[in-house]
């Protein structure tokens, strides 16, 4: 008997034991894996459905990021799902909540940058403006948080400091030529001391050199100085600014000098102020002359798009400032023939 039962102290049977100890754990611990692994893709796929239908909360996307280990920027791509949606409240909780989660020095910049554009888009101009000088706090380079700085100081009417801050580009290699132009310009427009005649000679000194403020300048002049616009007319080219020549009030017209001009006498014949052509070298302004002399007048006018030369995007009104790439003064002038809502004489301006 002794010979079959092995003993306790029998080296084989302490090889034995260890065997199905190290078997035994390594099943409860591959059993444990797969039970937490099939409720972790059950947890996932609600996730995932939830997203589907738009019902994630703030604290799911902290859960994706810590619990399932996913892409810091796979995380920001589906937050920024919201901004496309226009849902720009629901983008701006996720970023705060993963602010409150995420360490890293890199992913916290580019959180912020993400927080500050979207206040930026969302219109909460000074929460924008705190965001990103937090973001210079640290990173006193940062070009994006600068030109968005910028774009801010701007739009809160503070050009002074706009300028500042496009002198701080400059110095990180970027061109602000035409930014610093449009900003003194501004700077100008919007100096409440200066009395419309000082303004007006002031920025006729930039616009001799810089003709790109033309349209800015123009529309300054059509509301506080016509003398001086008419008495210039002969240095602006009328054909970028056909819009606002067209919605002009007749009163405001001086038709001695329109009489002079061959550009602006096409389009009020084709408007119907004047009758004395027939034929314009302009498509749309030629078949309106056609219109005007027809016995039973239709109804048409011209309608106009703003295309920017710089993204190609299109916009029903004028900017200074193109809202999609934010490029200045980039928007050219495109007009097309349209059903008239309006009297032939009535301004929109």
């Amino acid at each position: 008997m002794d010979n079959i039962v092995l003993e306790y102290r029998d080296p084989l049977l302490g090889i034995i034991i260890i065997v199905a100890l190290i078997f035994i754990i390594s099943f409860i611990t591959y059993s444990y894996g797969i039970y937490k692994e099939r409720n972790a893709r059950k947890d996932y796929r609600k996730l995932s459905l939830r997203f589907e239908l738009g019902k994630l909360k703030e604290e799911d996307y902290v859960h994706l990021y810590k619990t399932y280990n996913l892409p810091f920027d796979s995380i920001l791509l589906l937050a920024s799902s919201f901004l496309h949606k226009g849902d720009y409240n629901k983008a701006i909780s996720v970023y705060l909540t993963l602010l409150e989660h995420v360490n890293d020095r890199v992913k916290k910049e580019e959180l912020l940058e993400l927080l500050g554009t979207t206040y930026f888009k969302g219109g909460f101009l000074q929460r924008s403006k705190e965001i990103f000088l937090r973001i210079l706090k640290f990173s006193p380079h940062n070009k994006n948080a600068l030109k968005y700085l910028l774009l801010v100081s701007e739009k809160l009417k503070d050009f002074k400091k706009a300028k500042e801050i496009a002198s701080c580009l400059e110095e990180l290699d970027i061109d602000m030529k035409i930014d610093k132009i449009y900003l003194d310009a501004l700077i100008i427009l919007n100096d409440s001391i200066l009395s419309f005649e000082r303004r007006t000679e002031l920025l006729y000194e930039i616009f001799k050199e810089h003709k790109i403020i033309e349209r800015i300048f123009v529309s300054f002049l059509i509301q506080f100085n016509k003398p001086f616009f008419w008495e210039h007319i002969k240095e602006f080219d009328c054909s970028k600014f056909i819009d606002i020549m067209w919605y002009l009030n007749f009163d405001d017209i001086d038709f001695n000098k329109v009489l002079d001009n061959s550009f602006l006498l096409e389009v009020y014949n084709a408007k119907g102020h004047l009758k004395n052509l027939e034929h314009s070298h302009d498509f749309d302004l030629d078949i309106l002359m056609l219109i005007n002399r027809h016995e039973h007048k239709i109804n048409a006018t011209l309608d106009f798009e703003f295309i920017c030369s710089s993204c190609k995007h299109s916009h029903p009104v004028f900017d200074t400032r193109c809202p999609h790439c934010h490029n200045i003064l980039t928007f050219n002038v495109k007009h097309h023939l349209t059903k008239s809502l309006y009297e032939s004489y009535q301004s929109l301006q």
